[in-house]
């Protein structure tokens, strides 16, 4: 079974990892995409940059499953492609690299990351940080930390642990909502290709997979992209699915944060989630961001 990921080292490592829980058979297929080409990350911030090519490849038969980061893949995807599984969340959480805690920076400190999401709760918490927006993959970035151009940075906790750079965490962010599917691996295969999605069914965790599946939800009821602040972390109870979120914009001036009541089904969770927030004035809220991104 041949299992197509992006080159990066972080790909590399999430995409090993799978490969693993597969078994013995499994032969990674290293896949070239817009945003590895484009180096910087910063002339085009649609999510498609990072999968298409994958599910081209996927499409054309070269490869029988794709892995992404859960929270790259748009809500949309391609006709005759489907995402069938995920293995176990990693950590879903923002960590704080350079200081041991938020109120530990000191005022106007420097602090990267090249997420709206992250810099609008950043600043709805700390509307006195500089917010620098930084490009480039783990190593470029925490290297322009050590070199002194920053004071901390953000970086998803998941990415670090794979990466075996664990050490550079100063702190867990659980203020911060996360992405929608941050610490979350998910395979792409062909409809109908019930030989691969049978393998992954073998290796998905079923609360991941629930978890993810309302954060998606929640996405393309708010119709959201990358260009707006939305931030969504499901936990899977006993009661329900509980999804907690998060909307505001680019400069932490305006925002809103939820928790909705648990909910039987991923879908149904998603869609109250988003609800709430609309009713609360999401919506505008959201669309405002959107504009503001673009200008």
């Amino acid at each position: 079974m041949k299992i197509g990921t992006r080159g990066s080292a972080l790909a590399l490592a999430q995409a090993g990892t799978v490969a693993a829980l597969l078994g013995p058979d499994a032969e990674l297929v290293t896949v070239t995409t817009s945003g590895d080409r484009d180096a910087s990350g910063a002339s085009n911030q649609d999510k498609e940059r990072w999968v298409k090519e994958l599910e081209l490849a996927l499409l054309a038969g070269d490869i029988d499953l794709a892995v992404h980061s859960a929270k790259d893949v748009p809500s949309v995807l391609p006709a005759g492609l489907e995402l069938v599984g995920s293995p176990p969340r990693a950590d879903p959480f923002d960590a704080l690299v350079g200081a041991g805690a938020l109120a530990q920076l000191a005022p106007g400190a420097r602090v990267g990351t090249a997420s709206l999401r992250r810099a609008s709760q950043l600043l709805a918490l700390r509307e006195d940080l500089q917010v620098v927006v930084v490009h480039g993959n783990v190593d470029t970035r925490l290297r322009r930390l050590h070199d002194g151009e920053l004071d901390a940075l953000v970086l998803a906790a998941a990415g670090l642990v794979r990466l075996g750079r664990a050490e550079e965490i100063g702190c867990v962010l659980r203020e911060l909502v996360p992405a929608p599917g941050q610490g979350t691996l998910v395979l792409e295969a062909r409809v109908g290709d019930d030989a691969a999605a049978a393998a992954v069914r073998a290796i998905t965790d079923v609360p991941t997979w629930d978890a993810l599946r309302a954060e998606r939800a929640l996405v393309r009821r708010l119709d959201a992209s990358c260009n707006t602040p939305l931030g969504a972390h499901a936990t899977p109870g006993p009661d329900g699915i509980v999804l907690r979120t998060f909307a505001g914009l680019p400069d932490g001036s305006s925002w809103l944060r939820d928790e909705a009541p648990p909910a039987a089904t991923p879908d149904e969770a998603g869609t109250l989630a988003a609800e709430r927030l609309l009713a609360a004035g999401g919506g505008e809220l959201l669309a405002r961001a959107e504009e503001l991104a673009r200008s």
